[in-house]
């Protein structure tokens, strides 16, 4: 990074607008400052998940990620520029298999919940859809490279997995949805 920020407040920002990387200047309600701020926002979950006791395997997976979205906040910052390349995605199937590999079957649907690291886990699921949903948005309206929008897919995916690996590593088992139909209602 060739030009570093020595002052935070600027305020070139005061007017509704905000700098990208290429020197242009465009609205911060635009579609590609939508995305840029989900990114952010994920990555910020995913720090906030790392402040929790985790496995020393899936802390370094985690920082992986974070500098991994750090180049995909340049990708949308930049427009036209390309930083994730095919060995990023290929990191995340990896991880994904290696962490789906060691999880029971499926049968139920799970909620959010267990331990404290898999909600997180959970939470950074929902904002990495988030993220792919604003991503996807801004597609329609301007050029978006596809490793983008796939990075963000295949990382909720994780997330999940992640969640149910979290669960089982703390000795938390998984939070199974039931039909309302099936629950047991309370006594008065």
């Amino acid at each position: 990074m060739g030009n570093r920020l020595s002052a935070v407040a600027t305020r070139t920002g005061d007017d509704g607008t905000t700098g990208l990387g290429d020197g242009t200047r465009t609205g911060k309600d635009t579609p590609r400052i939508a995305a840029l701020g989900d990114v952010d926002e994920l990555n910020s979950v995913i720090g906030l998940l790392r402040t929790e006791a985790l496995p020393d395997a899936v802390q370094a997976d985690l920082g992986v990620i974070q500098n991994d979205l750090f180049d995909l906040g340049a990708e949308l910052c930049i427009p036209g520029h390309a930083a994730l390349d095919a060995s990023q995605l290929a990191f995340l199937d990896e991880r994904l298999a290696h962490y789906n590999g060691g999880l029971a079957p499926l049968r139920e649907f799970i909620l959010p919940g267990g331990c404290r690291a898999a909600a997180l886990a959970h939470l950074a699921r929902t904002v990495a859809r988030r993220a792919e949903r604003s991503v996807v948005a801004l597609g329609r309206a301007d050029q978006v490279n596809a490793p983008v929008r796939q990075y963000l897919n295949r990382l909720s995916d994780l997330m999940f997995v992640l969640a149910r690996h979290l669960n089982g590593a703390h000795g938390a088992g998984d939070v199974f949805w039931t039909s309302r139909h099936s629950r047991v209602q309370p006594q008065e």
